[in-house]
């Protein structure tokens, strides 16, 4: 397994703010707390430039730093769009892009093989944070989405999957399906949904297992002081 992360536990970013200027503030406020593994920059920087926002991140930051694609949500438009989506990605200097593939597995495969031809890595996931989801839940996708979405992308080459982070049934059943189809020691999960979203950290922890990387957005980036609010959030997880 080639890791997007080099270490097994780590404190990702999610950079959801309104523009550069915040970016750079935000970046400039982390570098240096031990435990950070990289940055998750989703559509509102890149609706300003997704060239520019991860250029902000390695010339503040490290110009080694982890940049990870959340398009919130990729990998549901037709087949033909992946190559596009990844060879932009990879242009403008990102690492690796998150799939949540939910329009089917032809997407799927086309999108994850355009990632994985275009130099990304990927991250796939197959159910969300919030409440009403699932259709037993009163939402629209089918309850045995998620499996299914996961047991292709091992089949395509994915080692590297989003769980939700306050859903720990789920947690524990995608990371049971992982261990049978990859082995132990063969993937990593990385969560959001967090704190404000009610998810507890260390309790995610002991379920995820021992690789594995917490996504702390809002947490981080609106806090009063947001490096005291780091180091708080990666003490759970180093």
């Amino acid at each position: 397994m080639k890791r997007i992360i080099e270490a097994k536990r780590s404190v990702i970013v999610a950079a959801d703010v309104p523009g550069l200027g915040a970016l750079k503030k935000l970046v400039s406020e982390v570098k240096g707390v031990p435990g950070i593994g990289g940055f998750k920059i989703g559509f509102r920087l890149a609706f300003k430039d997704v060239m520019t926002a991860v250029h902000t991140i390695q010339s503040t930051y490290s110009p080694n730093a982890v940049i990870i694609y959340d398009h919130q949500k990729a990998g549901n438009d037709i087949p033909a769009m992946g190559k596009g989506f990844a060879n932009d990605l990879k242009e403008a200097g990102v690492s690796a892009a998150i799939l949540f593939p939910f329009a089917g597995p032809e997407t799927q495969t086309a999108w994850t093989n355009a990632c994985l031809e275009a130099g990304l890595q990927v991250l796939t996931g197959g159910i969300m944070t919030h409440p009403k989801f699932l259709v037993s839940e009163g939402g629209y996708i089918a309850d045995e989405a998620p499996e299914r979405i996961f047991r292709l992308a091992c089949e395509l080459g994915v080692h590297h999957f989003i769980v939700p982070g306050n859903k720990l049934g789920w947690v524990r059943k995608l990371r049971n399906l992982l261990i049978e189809t990859l082995g132990e020691d063969n993937y990593t999960l990385s969560a959001p949904g967090f704190i404000t979203q009610e998810g507890n950290i260390s309790e995610c922890g002991i379920v995820a297992g021992d690789e594995w990387h917490a996504i702390v957005g809002s947490a981080i980036y609106n806090a009063v002081n947001i490096r005291e609010a780091t180091i708080a959030v990666t003490r759970q997880i180093i």
